[in-house]
């Protein structure tokens, strides 16, 4: 199920290469229907939304039904148990406090001759989040979204997720949004949810920004909306890369590559060790753990297409394969894990030790789980309360402050054409 490859051979170099394809998200056929899908929203509203519910996930859904009623709340509360709720709880409160620690204030600097400058900081009006519901339950992302908008301070957070057949939102996810203060719920989800969110329908009102996870439909109907609102990023399937040596637990790793490896055939599960023999070790542990598993024809493709072993010298070497991947996840199972943390640049996350899997990453340890993917950690950072603030530049001159600066400022503006630009600032002081 793992194949073993060495690196710095020809077998190594065409994997690598085919990883990396995976974050170039381009399907003609996709963006046809997704295309396709934004238009008939954007111009018949709330029923063109309704029939695609009713095509994709709840044959009889109305348009009178898409909005979810305070009754449905009451009725998720009663249909999931208390462990449920508490954890929820537990996790809420670790998200929340790592969060608040993102938070930064206005602040404003007084310099010479009177000048203040600064930078206003508010949070966003209304979002608009994607959480898919269907297909996969994620109620751990409907937390890492909502809770970062929440912190920050928006006034209004909209939820859209798929209903199931019998036209109700999955109980789970109504529980979760209520423990997170979110009772703004659509019944709506791929890229008619993304399209009802940008453009506004008769139902749902628009939004400022849409953040959440999704299939291509989603991630490719964000992409077409971007510029009428914001959107958070272009989410791939997910990714994990083990970092092991000799003293890892073969058992522990198997575990964790299949823990992603779990979530559909597009996701990656790579292992980098100096020790072939480990490398076997972990091949057979997965092969026996994965008989256990329910989602079997899941994680057996993920393995045999993206799924892999590579055999290197050191780990230094280990760390620049990395570095390289740019993986979502990053585990250290090594010794003194703690002295090459610095050395790793690119990832969304990186998780220490043994007792540091990536599910507590996932489910309850604080951090944002909706990483960058797709070699984007090169570039790109872990969701986080920034992306539901903006900031505002504050300028205010005085006239002496602005008389200093008036001849570099008409100097520059010359040398661009733009004399207008020259005639405003020397207006101001041709009486003197």
């Amino acid at each position: 199920m793992l194949r073993i490859i060495e690196t710095q051979t020809p077998e190594s170099e065409s994997f690598i290469a085919k990883l990396n394809e995976r974050g170039r998200l381009m399907d003609e056929t996709i963006l046809k229907t997704v295309r396709r899908t934004l238009n008939e929203v954007q111009s018949e509203g709330d029923k063109a939304v309704a029939r695609y519910t009713r095509k994709l996930d709840a044959p009889r859904i109305s348009v009178k039904e898409l909005k979810v009623q305070q009754s449905e709340f009451k009725q998720a509360y009663a249909e999931v148990d208390p462990d449920f709720i508490e954890a929820i709880a537990h996790a809420k409160k670790n998200i929340e406090s790592f969060h608040q620690k993102q938070m930064r204030t206005s602040w404003f600097s007084t310099e010479a001759d009177g000048v203040l400058l600064g930078h206003i900081i508010r949070p966003l009006k209304r979002v608009g989040v994607c959480v898919p519901s269907v297909s996969q339950l994620l109620v751990s992302s409907l937390l890492m979204v909502v809770i970062p908008g929440v912190v920050a301070g928006v006034e209004e957070i909209a939820v859209c997720m798929g209903p199931m057949r019998n036209r109700k939102i999955n109980p789970h996810m109504l529980v979760a949004a209520a423990e997170c203060g979110v009772n703004e719920i659509y019944k709506c989800g791929g890229a008619q949810a993304v399209a009802a969110m940008a453009y506004g329908t008769e139902t749902i009102p628009p939004v400022d920004k849409i953040v959440g996870p999704g299939n291509l439909y989603v991630q490719f109907a964000k992409r077409e909306v971007f510029g009428h609102v914001d959107i958070d990023k272009i989410a791939g399937p997910s990714e994990i890369l083990v970092i092991a040596d000799s003293t890892a637990d073969p058992d522990y790793v198997a575990a964790d590559l299949i823990s992603q490896a779990e979530h559909s055939p597009e996701c990656s599960a790579i292992l980098v060790t100096p020790s072939r023999g480990f490398a076997e070790q972990v091949k057979a542990a997965i092969e026996v753990q994965a008989q256990a598993l329910p989602r079997q024809n899941e994680l057996i493709k993920a393995f045999e297409n993206y799924g892999a072993a590579f055999v290197v010298e050191d780990i230094t070497e280990a760390i620049a394969f990395a570095n390289q991947i740019a993986p979502e996840h990053v585990e250290l199972h090594i010794e003194n894990p703690l002295d090459w943390i610095g050395e790793i640049r690119n990832a969304g996350a990186i998780l220490v030790g043994p007792y540091s899997p990536e599910a507590v990453g996932d489910y309850i340890a604080g951090p944002n789980h909706i990483l960058p993917t797709g070699t984007a950690a090169r570039y790109a950072s872990p969701l986080s309360v920034h992306d539901f603030l903006k900031k505002t530049s504050l300028i205010s001159y005085t006239k002496t402050a602005l008389e200093k600066v008036t001849p570099d400022v008409v100097k520059l503006a010359e040398v661009e054409g733009l004399e207008g630009h020259a005639a405003a600032m020397k207006i101001r002081f041709e009486d003197e």
